[in-house]
């Protein structure tokens, strides 16, 4: 590896964890939170959605979390992550009727795509288990940044009480392989794909885009 390329592969493992940092000190604040509220230049440059469609993104986001506390109060805990429109709800709530209201209430915001639904519900998280979750997702990002023959850019990864949830636009072979990598992390008790899958024709931009599909499957669990 090139000193150049060390130092860039470093700044972004830096940066990772700086972004976990900050993420876990606004968490201690927060009853509902955006998964997309922080992006970085470099990070939206090399990101494989539109820079119109990131900003939509944090525009549904920023609206979900808006009806999801109007709708809860301080009597749950939702994260809200929105990627080329597809969003994931994640967190705890109190009851049933409080889950179909969010996903209800998430589903009508313009521009939303599809929704799923991964609220639990149960007790909120502490914040000892939303500081491992940020962790957890921090270690996921830099082993995807090791593995080297994946882009680590193109997943978008959250973590719920030890559940990995890895979003994106991928093919096939790269939502395994981040799965796979995911399923190595200590700490990760199983992962989620929420993928929008394409071919590589698609990807490289030699092929019509197809009508995305979103891709929510579990995989095994990281550990027995």
């Amino acid at each position: 590896m090139s000193l150049l390329n060390l130092s860039s592969y470093s700044r972004l493992r830096l940066t990772l964890l700086a972004s976990a940092l900050a993420a876990s000190t606004l968490m201690s604040g927060c009853a509902v939170l955006a998964g997309g509220a922080i992006l970085g230049s470099s990070i939206m440059a090399t990101d494989r959605r539109t820079s119109g469609t990131q900003v939509e993104d944090q525009a549904i986001e920023f609206k979900a979390v808006r009806r999801a506390s109007e709708l809860l109060g301080d009597r749950g805990h939702v994260n809200v992550t929105s990627y080329s429109r597809l969003v994931l709800i994640t967190g705890e709530v109190p009851t049933d009727a409080d889950k179909a209201a969010v996903e209800q209430a998430v589903a009508r915001i313009e521009n939303v795509r599809s929704v799923v639904n991964e609220l639990t519900v149960t007790m909120p998280s502490s914040i000892g288990n939303r500081s491992n979750d940020t962790l957890i997702t921090s270690k996921v990002k830099a082993s995807m940044v090791d593995a080297k023959d994946v882009q680590a850019n193109a997943y978008k990864v959250v973590t719920e009480r030890g559940v990995v949830y890895l979003m994106g636009r991928v093919t096939e072979r790269e939502a395994n392989r981040g799965a796979e990598i995911s399923r190595g992390v200590s700490g990760v008790r199983k992962v989620v794909k929420v993928f929008d899958v394409v071919s590589e024709a698609e990807l490289a931009g030699t092929a019509p885009p197809a009508a995305p599909v979103p891709v929510a499957e579990p995989a095994s669990a990281a550990k027995p």
